[in-house]
């Protein structure tokens, strides 16, 4: 690793550590030429993941959007950040555990239902409406009875 302050090309490394999730390691360095530390981040490099969305457009995965859909469906109800953001997390582990380069947006939308319904009927029914696009208030019904048996 190159010195940011001299440019030195051999850097060393005095201590590594893995962070909370194993995603990255953290790495104290050391320029043996001008005698200054700094710090790099290590994080695994993983295969770009395309979504493809019900009118056949491919776009590339973005746990944002997911997030998103779930702040709003869980908008004045008794769903804390931490749990979406551990939705969110879930949806996209699985995701990337798959080893699938492609999903389509119709799996995505069936984990967040998953995920939802036992945290919140009413956060789950607000994203179904949306996600299953409802034209009329019988596929709306339809959904409250599978929900209620």
């Amino acid at each position: 690793m190159k010195c940011l302050y001299c440019g030195f090309q051999d850097t060393k490394v005095i201590d590594s550590r893995t962070n909370e999730d194993i995603t990255s390691i953290r790495r104290r360095r050391e320029c043996p030429k001008c005698g200054k530390r700094f710090t790099t981040f290590e994080v695994y490099e993983s295969l770009p993941v395309r979504v493809i969305k019900k009118d056949g457009r491919v776009e590339a995965f973005d746990r944002e959007k997911i997030r998103k859909g779930l702040v709003k469906a869980c908008d004045k109800r008794p769903v804390t950040m931490a749990q979406i953001e551990q939705i969110v997390d879930s949806i996209e582990k699985n995701i990337y555990n798959s080893l699938a380069q492609e999903v389509t947006s119709l799996q995505i939308g069936e984990q967040v239902m998953k995920a939802l319904k036992p945290l919140d009927e009413v956060a789950y029914v607000r994203f179904a409406s949306v996600y299953k696009q409802f034209t009329d208030i019988d596929n709306f019904i339809e959904l409250l009875k599978k929900l209620k048996k």
